[in-house]
C-alpha cells in the first residue's frame, strides 16, 4: 500500500471524530507555530518528539479536544478559546499526549471494528472534504456522517484512562515546571456536564468522563506542590496564538475594542490588522503589520500574513513579492510555500509557481487549496498527466472517490506505464 494511500485511509479515521455537522479544519502557519512552541515542554516531558505531532485547529465552538493516531492532537476553536492561560492549554495537550503514550490510541484503533457494528458509520473518503485546507480564515466545509453511538464507540475513553491521562499529565506539566492549576481550570470548565444527559453535554464530557473525583484530585496535587513561576516564553506564544485566533473567529469591531488585552505590543497589532483586513481596510491592516514587524523584524509568519493581505485584496503582483519575503525568512514552512505559489499563480508567473507548489506539496500534501493550485500549474505547463494525477489526489482527500477515479484513469492515459505518478493513479484506484 503506497504512502498516500496509508495516509488517506489514517486521515479517514481520524476525522470521523464529530457528529454529523460541519466543521473545518483551520490552518495557519502563525497558530500553527505558537501551539507548536507551546506544546514542546510536555511532549518531550512525555516522551514523544514535538516534530513528529501536529497539533491541529477544528472550526467548532464546542469545547473539544482528542487524539485519534500518534501524529495528531485535535483540538477545537471553542477549547483553545477558553484556555485563559497558557497552563490551561498545556495542560489539555499534556492529557492528550498521555493518551498517546499509554497506548490508549492503540485501544480506540479497535474500537473502530467495533463500531462498524455499532452504527455502519458512513467511512467515505467525502468526510475528507476540506479538511487539510490551509485557510487560516475560512477553511473548507467538512460534513461528517457518523453517528453519534459510533463516535462515542470510537472517541470515548474509559474513567481509568482519564485518571492515568491525568496523573501522567501532571506529571509531565511538573516535569517541565508548568503550573497543573491550568489542568484544574480546565476540568473545571466542565464541572456539572456530568448530570446532564448525553445529548446536552459538550463533546469533551461526552468523551471525557468527567467526575468531580478527578478535579478533587487535581486540586489536592495543585496544592501540595509549589507553585512555579510563569514562563515568559509560553505566556507570549498564548497571548499570540489566541489573539490571532480571536481576531479570525470573533466580530472585528470587538477586537479592535479589545486589543489592550493583549500583554505584548507586537500582538496588539497583529490583532487590529487581521480586524482591519476583515473590515475591507487594507491600508489600515498593512500599517499594523508593519509596526508588530519592527518589534520583530524577522518574523517570517507576520511577514506572510502582509502577504495574505494583500492576496486577499487582490494585489497579486505585490502578494507575490511579499511571499517572496516570507519564503526567505523561512523556506520550509508547507503553508508559506503554498501562498507563495498561489501569488506567483495568480501574478503570471506560472514556472516558478509550479516549482514552489511543488515544493510545498513535498513538504505537506494535506493542504486542499494547494493541491488545486498545483493542478492548475500543470495545466498552463502543458503537463496534463500531472494535472490529472494531482486533481485525482485532491478528490481523494476530499472523498470524492467517484471524481478521484475519473481523474485517476485519465493520469494513467496520459503518464508513462510504470512511472511514480501512474503508480500514484493506480492507487487512488484502489481506494473504494
Amino acid at each position: 500500500m503506497s504512502i498516500l494511500k496509508t495516509i488517506i485511509i489514517g486521515l479517514i479515521f481520524a476525522l470521523c471524530a464529530f457528529q454529523a455537522y460541519a466543521v473545518s479544519l483551520l490552518r495557519d502557519a502563525d497558530i500553527e507555530n505558537a501551539f507548536s512552541e507551546l506544546s514542546k515542554p510536555v511532549l518531550q516531558a512525555a516522551g514523544l518528539s514535538p516534530s513528529g505531532i501536529k497539533i491541529m485547529l477544528i472550526d467548532d465552538t464546542r469545547p473539544n479536544a482528542f487524539v485519534i493516531d500518534n501524529k495528531h492532537i485535535f483540538i477545537t476553536t471553542g477549547l483553545a478559546l477558553k484556555t485563559r492561560t497558557p497552563e490551561m492549554f498545556q495542560s489539555i495537550i499534556a492529557h492528550e499526549a498521555a493518551h498517546i503514550a499509554y497506548g490508549h490510541v492503540a485501544r480506540r484503533t479497535q474500537n473502530i471494528e467495533n463500531a462498524r457494528s455499532v452504527a455502519a458509520f458512513g467511512l467515505a473518503l467525502g468526510i475528507m472534504t476540506g479538511a487539510l485546507s490551509g485557510n487560516a480564515e475560512l477553511g473548507t466545509s467538512l460534513a461528517l456522517g457518523t453517528s453519534s453511538s459510533a463516535t462515542r464507540a470510537l472517541l470515548a475513553h474509559t474513567r481509568a484512562e482519564e485518571s492515568a491521562a491525568d496523573q501522567a499529565a501532571m506529571s509531565y506539566m511538573a516535569q517541565s515546571r508548568i503550573d497543573a492549576a491550568g489542568m484544574a481550570d480546565v476540568l473545571d470548565i466542565f464541572v456539572g456536564q456530568e448530570n446532564l444527559s448525553a445529548n446536552r453535554q459538550d463533546p469533551y464530557a461526552r468523551t471525557h468522563p468527567l467526575s468531580r473525583d478527578r478535579l478533587r484530585v487535581v486540586e489536592g496535587r495543585v496544592t501540595a506542590q509549589p507553585k512555579p513561576a510563569q514562563d515568559k516564553n509560553a505566556l507570549y506564544w498564548h497571548d499570540r496564538a489566541i489573539g490571532k485566533l480571536s481576531a479570525f473567529v470573533r466580530a472585528p469591531d470587538w477586537t479592535l475594542k479589545n486589543t489592550d488585552s493583549s500583554s505584548h505590543e507586537d500582538v496588539k497589532h497583529l490583532r487590529r490588522a487581521v480586524a482591519f483586513s476583515r473590515q475591507g481596510k487594507l491600508e489600515e491592516a498593512t500599517n499594523e503589520i508593519s509596526k508588530a514587524q519592527r518589534k520583530r523584524p524577522k518574523d517570517a509568519y507576520l511577514q506572510d500574513l502582509k502577504a495574505e493581505l494583500y492576496m486577499r485584496h487582490k494585489k497579486f503582483d505585490r502578494a507575490a513579492k511579499e511571499y517572496q519575503k516570507a519564503a526567505d525568512l523561512d523556506g520550509t514552512n508547507a503553508l508559506i510555500l503554498a501562498g507563495y505559489g498561489r501569488a506567483l499563480l495568480a501574478s503570471n508567473q506560472t514556472n516558478k509557481a509550479l516549482s514552489v507548489l511543488k515544493t510545498s506539496r513535498q513538504k505537506d500534501f494535506r493542504n486542499i487549496r494547494m493541491l488545486r493550485d498545483l493542478a492548475v500549474a500543470y495545466s498552463k505547463t502543458g503537463q496534463n498527466g500531472m494535472a490529472s494525477l494531482i486533481t485525482a489526489e485532491r478528490f481523494a482527500l476530499q472523498g470524492k472517490t467517484k471524481d478521484a477515479n475519473i481523474h485517476a484513469r485519465r493520469a494513467l492515459d496520459n503518464l508513462p506505464r510504470g512511472s511514480p505518478g501512474w503508480q500514484s493513479a493506480e492507487d487512488i484506484l484502489d481506494i473504494k
